[in-house]
């Protein structure tokens, strides 16, 4: 059984002591290839230095829409070539809208607009954060789609909306990743949405080293432990663990267009 972990930050200095042994817990819980999202450009020559010791990492580059007073014409234009610099990068991301801690809101939809312009130019998926921003965030969508043309590839990434939120982001045809939170005991609404996803459009995530999944609440989260969030997806949609496993990692190769994945040498 091979998972995908299709949402990790591993430049944070919570693994900077133990990468190998994190390394070597995924790989045994049989995570054959991850996405490694970026919250900011600068981050990505240190990303790439992990990529460089893990080759089953793939890159993504974007801004974090909380760090949207950052946001400049040129660094949209950094993002699109660090983008096309390194075939390692397979996303656009991650961006998006978050009103939950910010609201210079005209900062971050110009931002994230730059995002979907450059994703469709280089026909890479957007790994999209939403909070608090459901309702704005279709509407932009919709505009886009209005004016522009068609939607790049998207991913829903660390769902922790409402059933009918996520029922607006399948009907554009977008990809929903679930991370830790459906563990939760408050986040029913998740549960709920779980089953909403169709099966070919269904991802699963950790979003280390936040949101350890139960049993492992308190914790750094860490890529292993995608596997306890595939099993509580599983256990919701009704099926077993193997066919989540095979679902969600045809689903991420397809989305990102990764290779087909392989167990790693040990």
């Amino acid at each position: 059984m091979q998972l995908i972990d299709t949402h990790v930050h591993l430049n944070f200095d919570s693994f900077s002591g133990d990468l190998e042994a994190v390394r070597e817990r995924w790989r045994q819980a049989g995570v054959s290839r991850l996405v490694h999202s970026c919250v900011e450009p600068s981050e990505f020559d240190a990303m790439r230095a992990i990529a460089d010791r893990c080759p089953e990492l793939s890159l993504a580059v974007g801004l974090h829409p909380l760090s949207a007073e950052r946001w400049t014409p040129e660094l949209g234009d950094e993002i699109e070539r660090l983008a096309g610099s390194d075939d390692r990068v397979v996303a656009i991301g991650e961006t998006g809208l978050d009103f939950f801690k910010a609201d210079d809101r005209e900062r971050q939809t110009a931002a994230f607009e730059r995002h979907l312009q450059i994703a469709t130019r280089l026909d890479r998926p957007v790994i999209i954060h939403c909070r608090d921003a459901a309702d704005e965030m279709v509407r932009v969508l919709r505009d886009w789609r209005d004016r522009v043309g068609p939607l790049p590839r998207c991913v829903m990434h660390c769902w922790a909306g409402t059933p009918d939120e996520v029922k607006a982001f399948v009907d554009f045809g977008f990809y929903v990743s679930f991370s830790g939170i459906v563990t939760f005991k408050t986040a029913q609404a998740v549960r709920d949405s779980v089953v909403l996803v169709p099966d070919d459009r269904l991802l699963v995530e950790t979003d280390c080293p936040f949101l350890a999944p139960v049993p492992h609440r308190g914790k750094r989260n860490e890529p292993a432990f995608v596997r306890a969030v595939a099993e509580r997806v599983a256990e919701l949609r009704g099926i077993d663990l193997e066919t989540l496993a095979r679902q969600t990692t045809e689903n991420a190769q397809h989305c990102f267009k990764l290779p087909p994945s392989r167990a790693l040498a040990a």
